[in-house]
């Protein structure tokens, strides 16, 4: 592969050529993020794979990258540079802070608890266990966190399983299900700002292709938990409080998602919306709702820095041919749309057992995704789809994993990752669902209906 660089002035072609030795930065990035993780889990230490800070990991790998690579400082420090402020990252980046900032605000005003006490308080007692799913997918989609989702939804589901007679493991697999629902399909997910940057695509054309897929995983999770999630006697529960006003804010945002409205004008009038609702309800001041709004900033500043890094981590090894590398012995393997199709979802998947981070997997495996997918024509729109779903299948599985940890801890531990797995019936039929999607491909019918223009992609 060429490339065009300016020097001096003028415009100069120079030739990459496949590099594995190239890669040597991003595997050292990885296997300290994977080694450290590994280890602490041995010994014992809580929530092992999130206490080495990720881009902490990536500035190593970065560091060796600038250590190993030929070419002078300067022209080391240019490539890093440019990719970390290519108009994707920066793009993500702000994306990234706006979620951040409207998630924490509607938080604040109580709209997380409003939505989850609504759900709770019109679903009959004996379709519960199903409804919980529900709830938690709902939740999700609106808030843009599965972790956010557990940890809401969590305590409230361990009482009400108790209370009305529930099978408790198939109750946590219900909420685990649900927040891997929201965080594959939410407009505000880091998953899908980070799927649909990397490949170049919009939010709304992801979504429907991403949302076909998952549809009919949710609705046989649905059905089941319907036929054996019932309780033996039926228990009523206690009615909740709710103030429907405060679920406003998150219709307004799935409302102007559905719609196509430009992602940046949804979270900024989501954000406007949130504070006039919560100065109505007496919930928030001007103070406090900026406060909340720059911890929502902070919140995604792991996440921020951890893309701009790895912008210019991926912009160096591609410079250095790491990219074409894999690319050339990808060629070996695949040969047609649908194989490079399967090798995307195979990526992303080794790269999330590999961090135990869904979004951390997808930007990672974004470039080389994208790649793929222009050489096989693998749609844009159908390779953000399948990046963001695998992720969620294994970040959904994985006993390692932050949601499946976080949820048996809020169960005391008395259920086990392990038993839990057997549960997770909505992550296992998104894997199959994805599968046969490829294979059969019932859910590209919004893509046959609206060809992409590779030409426009190709020249972004």
């Amino acid at each position: 592969m060429s490339t065009v660089e300016e020097k001096n002035g003028q415009a100069v072609q120079r030739t990459i050529h496949p590099s594995g030795v190239a890669l040597i930065p991003f595997g050292v990035f990885v296997a300290i993020y994977l080694g450290v993780g590994i280890a602490l889990e041995f010994s014992g230490k809580e929530m092992a794979f999130y206490q080495m800070p990720v881009p902490i990991a990536a500035l190593i790998g970065i560091a060796l990258a600038f250590v190993m690579f030929k070419g002078t400082i300067d022209e080391k420090a240019e490539q890093f540079m440019a990719g970390c402020g290519h108009s994707n990252i920066m793009t993500m980046c702000c994306i990234y802070l706006l979620a951040g900032g409207f998630a924490a605000l509607a938080k604040a005003m109580g709209g997380v608890q409003a939505t989850a006490n609504l759900g709770l308080s019109i679903i009959p007692a004996e379709y519960i266990t199903a409804g919980i799913f529900v709830i938690a997918s709902f939740l999700s989609m609106a808030t843009g966190t599965s972790m956010g989702t557990i940890t809401t939804i969590g305590p409230i589901a361990v009482e009400i399983s108790s209370l009305a007679g529930l099978n408790l493991v198939m109750v946590l697999g219900a909420v685990v299900g649900g927040a891997m629902f929201g965080d594959n399909l939410s407009m505000i997910s880091d998953t899908t700002i980070a799927a649909t940057r990397t490949q170049g695509v919009e939010m709304r054309d992801k979504f429907r292709v991403n949302f076909m897929i998952a549809l009919p995983a949710a609705l046989l999770t649905f059905i089941l938990l319907i036929l054996f999630g019932r309780p033996e006697t039926v228990t009523p529960l206690k009615e909740l409080d709710y103030n429907i006003i405060k679920v406003l804010p998150y219709l307004w945002i799935l409302g102007l998602s559905i719609c196509g409205v430009n992602v940046f004008v949804t979270l900024a009038s989501g954000i406007v919306v949130a504070l006039g609702f919560g100065l109505f309800t007496g919930d928030l001041t001007l103070l406090a709702s900026a406060q909340h709004i720059y911890n929502g900033f902070n919140g995604m500043f792991e996440m921020f820095l951890f893309s701009m890094f790895i912008g210019g981590l991926s912009e160096m090894v591609a410079q250095n041919g790491g990219l074409e590398w894999i690319l050339h012995k990808i060629q070996t393997k695949v040969t047609n749309q649908r194989s490079a199709e399967i090798g995307i979802s195979a990526l992303v998947s080794v790269a999330d057992l590999a961090t135990a981070n869904n979004t951390v997997a997808i930007v990672v495996t974004g470039n080389i995704a994208r790649n793929m997918a222009e050489k096989y024509h693998v749609d844009p729109r159908r390779s953000a789809s399948l990046l963001d779903a695998w992720s969620c299948v294994f970040q959904g599985v994985i006993p390692y994993g932050a949601q499946i940890l976080v949820m048996c801890g809020l169960a005391g531990g008395i259920v086990s990752p392990f038993q839990l797995m057997s549960n997770l019936w909505y992550p296992y039929l998104l894997g199959v669902s994805a599968i046969v999607s490829i294979y059969v491909p019932f859910a590209d019918g919004y893509i046959k209906k609206h060809p992409w223009n590779w030409s426009e992609w190709k020249a972004e």
